[in-house]
């Protein structure tokens, strides 16, 4: 039994050392780790142990930032396998907003396409006839030789090549055997590298994958044929959590710890940093965290589309691993987040996509309170209440929605944001008493369900604020 319980079974009493509380004159708002003009930083105190094999593995966050870790894309890959088919010309949108978004530095390095049909080609020539440095266009095909012509008539300097890696797909899905399927991955690796095509390995399903005996063996021996390819020629590896396994728990087992996974093809496969990534799915809504922790483990390159949008269940939104990247280094590397904000109008107004309203940094209302008491936090200082200053980083400012629960502080933030009115130009609770008691009677009195609108909100404006109204910034 616990020395504590044990004292408190007895009644015995006994007195903690506690300490004072430490009474300042200015707020402490660690403003190093909460900026509020950029995401919050993610800061490490000490380096972190990982046990591999039995041995206590040093990681070392600070050398992890100091690499060039970034992000590709596979929205017109993986992330046509759960929607229907984009258009062209919404390929061509879409690859604007990456670049964009990316910035000239490419934060946002390649994406990918398929290639099969005439449309898949019309669509690739139509890309690339956009002439952007960043994303590169890359291809995606089957571990077949026949395959390799189609990237080598598109003119692309790299390609995916889907490589099975467990034996839920040797063995029942290829109906083949280890070594056999093995020798004939090798065979279309060297058939690409002879081509003058960079192959970039898919280790299908490496989380349920038997990693000592198969994926080490196969992934050294890809090491090899890299080594003997010219520089610009690598052999890149994407290790993927094709069903979502991947888990980032301390002392996690493989083929499921994504620290170890990651560890392993540095350490005992060879593979340098800038030619390994991370590619996941969200089964158990561990996506982002699983490419996050790709990314400081020794992953280079995170995998993600836009919006999350990926087969079932989706893969690391993209927009999500460009705020990350900046709570993790402090930095944009040339990145413009507020295309986050565009891309979102334009998959609701072009693609008919619908977003769910609370979904992070692009939802309707993922920065939008409906308590009283949160709207007066952000009466009182907008720090208090948003997640950092999304008005500059996104474009889109903080806002209340009014219901019920939103109170004379709720209907007050709505005014003023609407009206326009900041400091000492903002109007008081004195002037909405009025407007707070319509929207108190529509609940009370009308058994009102549903939120007010803006529309009405503006009504309400207008017939007990009209000088304001008229001054409002919108006005002509």
């Amino acid at each position: 039994m616990h020395w504590h319980s044990l004292i408190c079974r007895l009644g015995w009493r006994y007195t903690l050392d506690t300490r004072e509380v430490m009474e300042i004159e200015e707020p402490f708002l660690l403003e190093e780790m909460f900026p509020h003009k950029m995401p919050p930083r993610v800061l490490f105190s000490s380096p972190i142990y990982e046990e591999i094999d039995g041995n206590l593995v040093k990681f070392d966050p600070q050398e992890a930032l100091e690499r060039d870790i970034h992000i590709s894309d596979t929205t017109f890959r993986d992330g046509q396998q759960s929607r229907a088919p984009y258009s062209a010309k919404q390929m061509v949108d879409l690859l604007r907003f990456l670049s964009r978004l990316g910035g000239p530095k490419g934060l946002i390095r390649q994406t990918e396409f398929f290639l099969y049909s005439e449309k898949d080609r019309h669509c690739v020539e139509k890309c690339q006839e956009e002439g952007l440095p960043f994303p590169e266009i890359t291809g995606w095909i089957r571990s077949d030789e026949g395959d390799l012509a189609l990237v080598k008539r598109m003119g692309l300097k790299e390609s995916g090549i889907l490589t099975s890696c467990s034996d839920y797909h040797i063995f029942f899905k290829l109906r083949s055997d280890r070594k056999k399927i093995l020798n004939h991955y090798l065979s279309v690796v060297e058939k690409a590298l002879e081509a003058g095509i960079r192959p970039r390995c898919h280790l299908e399903d490496v989380t349920r994958a038997d990693i000592e005996g198969f994926v080490i063996p196969y992934v050294q021996r890809l090491m090899h044929l890299s080594d003997q390819a010219p520089a610009d020629l690598k052999v890149k590896i994407r290790l993927c959590d094709t069903m979502g396994f991947g888990v980032t728990f301390p002392g996690a087992s493989l083929p499921r710890s994504v620290p170890k996974l990651v560890y392993k093809m540095v350490h005992e496969a060879g593979v340098p940093h800038d030619c390994l990534e991370w590619h996941g799915h969200n089964d158990f809504h561990k996506v982002h965290i699983n490419a996050v922790t790709g990314w400081l483990y020794g992953c280079n390159v995170a995998n993600a589309t836009l919006l999350g949008f990926g087969e079932r269940t989706g893969n690391p939104p993209l927009e999500a691993a460009v705020i990350e990247y900046m709570c993790l280094t402090g930095k944009t590397k040339g990145a413009d987040p507020r295309v986050i904000t565009e891309i979102a109008d334009y998959f609701a107004k072009n693609v008919n996509e619908e977003i769910p309203k609370s979904y992070p940094f692009v939802g309707a209302n993922f920065n939008v309170t409906r308590a009283g008491i949160h709207a007066d936090g952000l009466n009182r200082d907008e720090r208090v209440y948003n997640i950092f200053d999304t008005s500059s980083l996104l474009g889109r400012a903080p806002r209340v929605a009014i219901t019920d629960k939103s109170g004379v502080d709720g209907i007050l933030h709505w005014v003023n944001d609407f009206l326009g009115l900041e400091d000492e130009e903002r109007v008081g609770k004195k002037k909405v008493v009025k407007i707070a008691r319509w929207v108190v009677d529509q609940y009370d009195v009308h058994g009102r369900t549903t939120a007010i609108g803006d529309d009405e909100l503006e009504a309400l404006v207008k017939e007990h604020l009209p000088d304001l109204y008229e001054k409002r910034p919108s006005s002509s």
